[in-house]
């Protein structure tokens, strides 16, 4: 969305309380200016919508015992954790940046804070199983990219599912995916613990929420 600078007159006043819901927001005067006189108009503005995504997003994780929300969202990024049943407990971070323009929704990026070698590799080659998981059940290889201990995502909508998306439905769309595939971690590692291969079962797991999620690609 285009953006242009215009001069008005406007009560110091006004100002004043404007100011105050910029900050509780954590945003600019002129932001929060845009919003105002667009939610006047009825107009969703790319801020507003991503906002929509994430509070609806952040309020799914809320609600779960398994996840937890590490800072209040902004505009464009979630922070979550969750823990795995493994030594030490380790914890895996999820990330949600939304971009502001291009074809693409956003990414998600998840990582592990640890020095622990064993517990790298044991994490890497899951995420190289899911890379597979995801081109066997998809018909095509994700633009994501696989590390040590790391893994990114990069998360498009279905252009005509699309079209008709409420941000609360973009929101859910995006913690059903972090959801499966925390889940699927959390059975790779209690497999792992076990001496199993629970290739098979995600495998199904993918499936299953193939079939009953169209909108993100």
């Amino acid at each position: 969305m285009n953006k242009s600078v215009y001069s008005i007159v406007l009560s110091d006043d006004v100002v004043a309380q404007v100011d105050r819901l910029a900050y509780k927001a954590g945003t600019s005067r002129s932001n929060m200016i845009n919003q105002i006189l667009a939610d006047y108009v009825s107009y969703i503005t790319p801020e507003k919508r991503m906002r929509d995504i994430l509070g609806k997003a952040a309020e799914l994780v809320a609600a779960m015992d398994q996840m937890q929300v590490m800072l209040q969202p902004t505009d464009t990024h979630l922070a979550l954790k969750s823990a795995l049943r493994y030594k030490y407990n380790p914890t895996v971070k999820y990330s949600v940046e939304l971009y502001k323009s291009g074809s693409a929704l956003g990414e998600l990026r998840v990582t592990m804070r640890t020095q622990n070698k064993a517990l790298i590799a044991c994490l890497s080659d899951f995420f190289r199983l899911w890379a597979a998981v995801e081109q066997l059940v998809l018909g095509r290889l994700p633009e994501c990219a696989a590390g040590e201990g790391r893994y990114s995502r990069i998360l498009h909508l279905d252009p005509v599912q699309a079209a008709q998306a409420s941000g609360e439905m973009v929101g859910q769309a995006i913690m059903d995916y972090v959801h499966l595939l925390d889940r699927c971690m959390k059975l790779w590692f209690e497999a792992y613990a076990q001496g199993v291969d629970p290739g098979e079962q995600i495998v199904r797991l993918y499936r299953e929420y193939k079939h009953h999620h169209l909108l993100l690609k």
